[in-house]
This record gives structure tokens, sequence and C-alpha cells, in this order.
């Protein structure tokens, strides 16, 4: 993906927010040099963010005629309006080692036999993971196939075929459940203790 920022000249709190209602983003851009103070358009920017790629994939950036391969690090939205405030890129290049949360893509639960004969559900515990590799090597996603899962059985971080160069970070978990399958709630039957037919209760009256 692509976009084009332009040098922002002035700074401060009152420029960003003349910025702002002018329909702009204040950003910054970092690493490999000389940090780089930008403005984005908003509207563009805002539908860009709705899209996955444009959080987990190196991205060219058109500053000045000159496109760089940077990465989105950070970004901050309004409390409660639809506006992003201001976002942060890193620039990288085929050297730079990261560490980055990129999403999981499930395939194939549909054919597993929890799915398809246990008929379990399947709990996706994890939706994103955290991996460290060179920039160039970040993946958009990480398809994690389900085909195999069975009852009982949980599928877990070790068990994700990775792409080479790509390590996860697991934060002192050693091996976390990425997605498990849940048995089908069983069906609870209620029995009803019938009323007393309208004879029987004639028939007591009449004795008494």
């Amino acid at each position: 993906m692509n976009f084009v920022a332009f040098e922002r000249k002035l700074q401060g709190t009152g420029a960003s927010r003349r910025l702002r209602i002018a329909g702009k983003v204040p950003g910054i851009v970092f690493g490999a040099g000389e940090p780089a103070m930008i403005e984005l358009d908003h509207n563009a920017l805002f539908h860009a963010l709705k899209k996955e790629a444009f959080h987990s994939s190196i991205l060219d950036m058109e500053l000045n005629g000159v496109v760089s391969k940077v990465l989105l690090r950070d970004f901050q939205m309004h409390p409660y309006k639809p506006q992003v405030l201001h976002i942060d890129f890193q620039r990288v290049d085929s050297t730079t080692k990261i560490t980055k949360k990129v999403p999981l893509h499930f395939i194939g639960e549909e054919n597993s036999v929890a799915v398809k004969t246990d008929k379990c559900t399947v709990n996706h515990v994890i939706t994103e993971l955290a991996i460290t590799c060179l920039a160039q090597q970040l993946p958009e996603f990480i398809e994690v196939d389900l085909s195999g899962l069975t009852k009982g059985h949980s599928l877990h971080v070790n068990d994700i075929k990775l792409p080479e160069g790509i390590k996860v970070v697991t934060h002192g978990k050693p091996n976390p459940v990425v997605a498990t399958p849940v048995e089908p709630a069983a069906e609870e039957v209620i029995v009803v203790a019938a009323a007393p037919a309208a004879d029987d209760k004639k028939g007591k009256k009449g004795k008494k």
C-alpha cells in the first residue's frame, strides 16, 4: 500500500489544531535518520486505517517526491468522534528488525472432525500474534489451518507453521492456546408433572 504525506512546517498544539480543522492529520516519521514532521489528508487516512494491510504491512510513503518504506507504529483517535488526531510511522530498510502484532487468518475449521462430525464450535482464543523478524519479511497475516482440529484437543502457538525468519513473542507464556473446540451444550429435558384430570378431582370431592 502507498500513501502521500506532506511536510509539516508548523508545530505545537495550536498548529495541530488548525491542521485538524482543515481536514489534515499531524504525524511523525522516525527511525533511520532525522525525525520528519508530516501531515496527511484525514479522509484518506481514516479509510486506510480500516484496512487490515495498513496496520500489518510495509507501506510506501511519498514525501517531497521521495518514496520511503515505513511501518505504522501508533495512531490516536478522538475519544468519541470518528477523527484521527495523530499518527506515527517508522522508517524501515532491509536490515531493520521489528517486533509487531500481525492478524491470524483461520482456515479449514468447517472441514475439521471437531466441527464436521462432533458438531463443536471453535473458539478463537488469539486473533493476532506478536512476532519478531526483519522488516522485509513481515507477513500481512499468518494463516492458521484448523482442518486437523479434533474434540478435546486445542491448537497451540507451537502448532502454527510460521514463514521462514519469523519468531513468535509470547511474553513469558511458553505455548499459549490459539484455538479450541467447544462441545455443543447438552439439551435440557424439562419434565412437567401432569395436572390431575377433571374426573379425578370430582371423584375426590364425592368421596368426602
